[in-house]
C-alpha cells in the first residue's frame, strides 16, 4: 500500500492532483482511530496527514483555537483544559470501543462529526466549527468560514465538511469555538429502573427546566458480571440511569436536588447525587 505522508497544505494539494490524474482514490487518515467504522476503502493509496499537527493560534479570551487537522485530539484537549476550557460538544473517544491506541486527531473528530452526551444541550461538532482550510476533490485549496461566530453570508461550506468523512475535501486546518468548563458537575443516579421507566425518567428530565447536559441508561444485563450475580459491594446488580447537571456549584447542586424531587413525583426511586 502506498502511504503518502504530507508536510503541509501544498503537499496535500499535490497528492490530490496526482490521485486525480491517476484515477486513484485516496484514503485519508490521521491516526487511523476510526478506520474500523463503515466499509473499508477500496484503494491501495493512503494520504497520511498526521504531520499537520501544529497549533496555529489559541486565544482563550476570544474562545477560539486554530489547529492543523492532524493535531492529536488529546493534546488539544490538554491545551484548552489548562485554561479551564473545553469543547462543549464533548468529543467522543472511540478508542475503548474500537480497540485502538489513540483517540484520534482534530480533523478526524470533525470529519466523523461525532459528539458526546452534551450534544443535547450544546449542539453537534459542526455547530462549533467556525472555519476550515481544505483541498477539494478537484485538487484546489480553499477556505471557508472564519474566526468569529457570525462570519458567513450565503452557504456555510465548512459545516458541510463536518460529518463528511473526507468525501468532500481534505481538511488541513480548522478553527473551533471553545467554552469555559463548568465549575461543578452533579450526576443523579437512579437505580433499578427497567427500560421503559428509565426512558420515562430521562424524557421527563430532558423536558424539565433543570438543564440536563447528559442522560444515559445501562440495563443490568449491560453491567459487568460479578461473582454470584452480585456487585463489588455484595448487592444484586441493578440497572442504573444517569442524569448529569453542570454549571456553577450552587446552581448544579440546587438543580440536582430539584431533579431528585421530580423523580419522586414520577414515582421513581430517589437516586444518589455524586
Amino acid at each position: 500500500m502506498d502511504i503518502l505522508k504530507v508536510r503541509d497544505a501544498a503537499d496535500v494539494e499535490q497528492a490530490v492532483r496526482a490521485a486525480i490524474a491517476s484515477e486513484q482514490p485516496l484514503e485519508i487518515i490521521g491516526h487511523g482511530s476510526k478506520r474500523q467504522i463503515g466499509q473499508p476503502m477500496a484503494t491501495n493509496a493512503v494520504l497520511d496527514v498526521s504531520a499537520l499537527n501544529a497549533v496555529r493560534a489559541y486565544e482563550p479570551n476570544e474562545l477560539i483555537v486554530t489547529v492543523e487537522a492532524g493535531a492529536p485530539l488529546a493534546d488539544v484537549l490538554s491545551l484548552i483544559d489548562s485554561k479551564n476550557q473545553q469543547f462543549a460538544f464533548e468529543p467522543v473517544d472511540t478508542a475503548p470501543l474500537l480497540g485502538t491506541q489513540a483517540c484520534g486527531t482534530i480533523g478526524g473528530m470533525i470529519a466523523a462529526g461525532l459528539a458526546g452526551p452534551r450534544r443535547i444541550k450544546a449542539g453537534a461538532a459542526r455547530d462549533h466549527l467556525l472555519g476550515a482550510h481544505a483541498v477539494s476533490g478537484f485538487g484546489d485549496r480553499f477556505k471557508a468560514g472564519g474566526k468569529v461566530v457570525k462570519n458567513v453570508t450565503g452557504y456555510d461550506l465548512c459545516k458541510l465538511l463536518a460529518g463528511s468523512w473526507g468525501t468532500l475535501a481534505v481538511m488541513t486546518e480548522v478553527t473551533l469555538k471553545v467554552m469555559p468548563r463548568p465549575e461543578a458537575e452533579r450526576t443523579l443516579v437512579l437505580r433499578g429502573l427497567d427500560d421503559l421507566a428509565a426512558n420515562r425518567a430521562m424524557t421527563a428530565a430532558l423536558g424539565s427546566p433543570f438543564d440536563v447536559s447528559g442522560a444515559a441508561h445501562v440495563p443490568a444485563s449491560g453491567l459487568r458480571a460479578e461473582v454470584g450475580g452480585l456487585d463489588r459491594l455484595g448487592s444484586p446488580r441493578q440497572a442504573v440511569t444517569l442524569l448529569r447537571l453542570e454549571g456553577i456549584l450552587a446552581s448544579a447542586s440546587h438543580r440536582a436536588d430539584g431533579s431528585s424531587d421530580a423523580g419522586a413525583g414520577f414515582q421513581l426511586p430517589l437516586g444518589a447525587v455524586c
